[in-house]
């Protein structure tokens, strides 16, 4: 799952980041609201931190056009002011969460992971069909066959993502700025690389599990 940290405070986003990433995700960082707009409004994050006091734009306007815009992400409020009105306005225009600074990173990373387990069981997996994908130990294994191969990052990240649209056409483009985000720099045969060897990975524990090529469009796990 991918993250957005909006957040002038440059230390304070990285060691958030930081323990996140602990957890598995993966965590861009805007240090201003102008950025930070842009980057929420792509539509590629699962969770966006947000604070609230920001050079630019401030956390309440970014908030206010991701609502707006009919954007399927949750959001917890980081700020400064503690008041019940400035809460009451973050809650009032949309936000999920709301956490006063000076926090403590284990508090937030707790927060952060309630609202991505909202409305499904807490697991350490996840499956489509026969395909399980072991979030403990970074592998994936066939229900059918038993077979158990591990995987690297990106392979997990990919899978997780394929098997979260299972047969959805996900096109590059949307699959360049999920995993390696917007502004990566990843050479066009990457995904081309990591599709093979996922494959190959797929046809060793002999899952009915495959992703396709869809010619022109993108890929899709079926």
């Amino acid at each position: 799952m991918r993250i957005l940290i909006v957040e002038d405070e440059c230390a304070l986003a990285e060691l958030v980041a930081d323990r996140l990433k602990r957890d598995r995700y993966t965590v861009d960082i805007s240090n201003d609201g102008e950025e930070g707009l842009d980057n929420a409004l792509s539509g590629i994050y699962d969770l966006i931190i947000l604070d609230i006091m920001l050079p630019g734009i401030d956390g309440i306007e970014i908030l206010k056009e991701i609502r707006k815009n009919n954007l399927d992400v949750k959001v917890i409020m980081l700020t400064a002011r503690t008041e019940l009105e400035d809460r009451l306005l973050g809650f009032g225009n949309g936000a999920n969460d709301y956490v006063p600074k000076p926090f403590h990173t284990e508090e937030l990373a707790a927060r952060v992971n309630a609202q991505l387990n909202v409305g499904k069981a807490v697991t350490d997996s996840m499956t489509f069909m026969d395909l399980t994908l072991d979030y403990g130990s970074s592998s994936i294994r066939s229900e059918v066959t038993g077979e158990t191969v591990d995987v690297n990052h990106k392979e997990f990240q990919l899978l997780e993502y394929f098997m979260n649209n299972p047969g959805r056409i996900l096109s590059r483009d949307m699959i360049y700025d999920r995993i390696w985000g917007m502004d990566s720099e990843a050479l066009s045969n990457n995904l081309e690389a990591y599709m093979s060897f996922i494959r190959k990975k797929l046809r060793i524990i002999g899952t009915d599990v495959s992703i396709k090529t869809v010619r022109n469009m993108g890929y899709k796990m079926e």
